[in-house]
């Protein structure tokens, strides 16, 4: 607040300058050009220090400065200040390191078409199938590192921007990583429950062996031929 009063004061002190200087010369000026010293006022452009924006300060010919429009003017400084050392912007750094950076993709290598993660479903079937693909492509190991941002969305997407500069440094790591935020264990399907699992009125048959196998899948019993029938 006291840098922007000296400011201030500085210019009005010039000013004070600049309207002698006008009070002299219009005494040299006929009378038919004569004006008002009170209804004459310059308009003085008064710009903080680092500040793109302007403000205007109107002195009259008495060389006073209204005290409302300075506390008008001293409000809106401290405003736009604060509202601009609010902006920030972002910077996006890669989580790995230098070595798995400076890693060279094989001759002729094109990036496969991932299937994209938003945290939805498995995580583990997610990776399994992003090795997959990568291996299909001709990358293996580390090199996966590189490729698994494209595999992502959403708030994991998110999460993989958020980790820190330089953490990570093998693939296993960021398998490891990645599975500790998101894995979901599957529900078990018990025996009971599976046999207990009935048609639905109005379900197609077709749809009804869909939804048991599905189940099935997820029991970790071995069912006999017999049960399966």
């Amino acid at each position: 607040m006291s840098k922007v009063m000296e400011t201030m004061m500085k210019h009005i002190k010039d000013q004070d300058t600049l309207i002698a200087q006008l009070l002299t010369q219009k005494d040299h000026v006929p009378e038919r050009n004569h004006v008002n010293p009170k209804e004459h006022q310059e308009r003085e452009i008064l710009s903080s220090k680092g500040e793109d924006n302007v403000k205007e300060v109107y002195v009259t010919a008495e060389r006073t400065i209204h005290v409302e429009q300075l506390k008008k003017l001293v409000e809106n400084m401290i405003k736009d200040k604060k509202e601009g050392g609010s902006k920030s912007t972002f910077t996006y750094s890669k989580p790995y390191t230098a070595r798995i950076d400076n890693l060279a993709m094989p001759a002729g290598y094109q990036p496969p078409k991932f299937q994209q993660f938003d945290g939805k479903g498995s995580s583990k079937q997610h990776v399994t199938h992003f090795i997959e693909t990568c291996n299909n492509a001709g990358t293996y190991g580390d090199l996966l590192v590189k490729q698994f941002v494209q595999s992502l969305k959403g708030n994991v997407f998110d999460w993989y921007t958020d980790l820190t500069l330089g953490s990570i440094d093998s693939w296993e790591q960021l398998e490891q990583e990645f599975l500790n935020r998101f894995y979901s264990p599957r529900r078990t399907v018990t025996i009971l429950e599976l046999t207990n699992t009935r048609q639905w009125k109005d379900e197609r048959v077709v749809n009804y062996i869909d939804r048991w196998r599905s189940l099935s899948l997820n029991c970790k019993d071995r069912l006999s031929e017999p049960s399966a029938i």
